[in-house]
């Protein structure tokens, strides 16, 4: 017997969003993905210009997310694995660091390389293994105090702190003070070991892009601004308005749906530079840091590393603050990068400013509910912003939602 079809209308074509709506077209529901994009993703977002990948911002998936194998079809994406480690550029040198119990090349550099002590890199061993053993209900139910606090706290050295968690981090939590929540830091530590930091062989945006491309055709109506969501009826910019039995939100919901307060949430902002350069690289998916305090580069990687057949292209990544313009701001990289790491870049290409790369949450939890989504009778919320800035709680909390859509319809059937 075919179900009966609600009308069901999802705001917002990211990550969150196009995971609704699968879980409700598995279910047997149709829904209406409404975008004012011209693309889907929302956030995760690549450029391609003249055979170029051009990431919008550092962004990596970590293959152990739970929700990766839940919807993802990870063969077909082709994920190019980066190294479980980092090249560290300091006072004129550099150090090879990583997790040796996973690639055994990291062993002896790890254990001579000047940015810690031999007891921090036991407690990094020991953390690993505290963590391997804690679940991720058990992560997410921990106390939470800073990132800072928590490494100070287990032990390590100011100098590891700052020499390598803090530049490796801040590139994570796109910000330089450590002051993300430490349930993050044990979740994404943990995700860490367990798996592998990795971008899809067409760039990140192939991740929503093979999510849309398991929806119907026509459920996705880009270039489509919602303003208003008023109980069930649905404004368009462009005036026209239509009824939604159900709506999901998959967006902060505080700028369209009247007398919800404004979401005031503040967001991480990065800027991602791009330059051709004359380095052949580091013949590794691996990122490069740099442990100074006085420049902007916070991390950079090397496009031909990670992908096949890629021109050599260098992106490097900006996220402290300053007043720099676009073209003193490549200057200043582009000097940066010869001083602290001997690395030439040629040619710049371009830069992109992410003004909302991560929600700043004070208090995070794994994923939300299916009960703790419904705002109203007809209004659902999603997005990574209800629970920690990931694709897995984007994922989750699309799932969510949909869930608790599906639950209010067919309780109303039976009734």
């Amino acid at each position: 017997m075919e179900k009966s079809q609600p009308q069901i209308t999802i705001i917002g074509a990211g990550v969150s969003g196009l995971t609704a709506a699968l879980t409700l077209q598995n279910a047997g529901y149709k829904s209406t993905i409404y975008d004012a994009n011209s693309f889907v993703g929302g956030r995760v977002n690549s450029v391609i210009k003249n055979g170029l990948i051009l990431d919008q911002g550092f962004q990596v998936m970590l293959d152990a997310y739970p929700a990766v194998h839940e919807f993802l079809d990870v063969e077909a994406l082709k994920l190019r694995k980066f190294v479980p480690g980092s090249i560290i550029f300091k006072d004129g040198k550099s150090y090879r660091l990583g997790d040796a119990s996973r690639d055994y090349s990291f062993l002896w550099s790890t254990l001579v390389a000047g940015v810690g002590s031999l007891k921090d890199k036991w407690l990094v061993f020991s953390l690993s293994r505290k963590l391997k053993q804690k679940t991720l209900q058990e992560v997410f139910a921990s106390p939470e105090t800073t990132t800072k606090t928590y490494l100070e706290e287990y032990g390590f050295s100011q100098k590891m702190i700052t020499s390598f968690f803090t530049p490796f981090y801040a590139g994570i939590f796109l910000e330089t003070e450590l002051a993300t929540s430490s349930r993050m830091f044990e979740f994404v530590f943990k995700m860490f070991t367990e798996g592998n930091a990795t971008i899809p062989a067409g760039g990140i945006k192939a991740i929503p892009e093979q999510l849309a491309s398991k929806l119907t055709a026509g459920s996705i109506q880009l270039k489509q601004k919602v303003t208003n969501v008023l109980g069930n009826e649905i404004t368009l910019e462009n005036g026209e308005k239509f009824l939604s039995d159900y709506t999901i939100v998959a967006a902060p919901a505080g700028d369209i749906v009247p007398n919800l307060p404004k979401e005031m949430i503040p967001w991480h902002q990065v800027t991602v530079l791009y330059f051709e350069t004359d380095h052949a690289g580091f013949d590794e998916a691996i990122i490069g840091l740099i442990s100074n305090e006085e420049v902007l580069i916070n991390n950079f990687h090397f496009l031909q590393d990670v992908f096949e057949n890629h021109r050599i292209v260098i992106s490097v990544s900006v996220i402290k603050k300053h007043r720099l313009t676009d073209q003193q701001l490549a200057e200043r990289v582009i000097k940066e990068l010869r001083e602290e790491t001997g690395i030439k870049a040629t040619e710049f290409i371009q830069l992109h400013h992410i003004k909302k790369a991560l929600p700043q949450l004070d208090s995070l939890n794994y994923s939300m509910t299916a009960s703790e989504t419904q705002l109203t009778e007809h209004i659902f919320l999603a997005g990574d912003h209800l629970s920690n800035g990931s694709l897995n709680a984007a994922m989750l909390n699309g799932k969510a939602a949909a869930q608790a859509v599906v639950s209010k319809i067919e309780s109303a059937v039976l009734l």
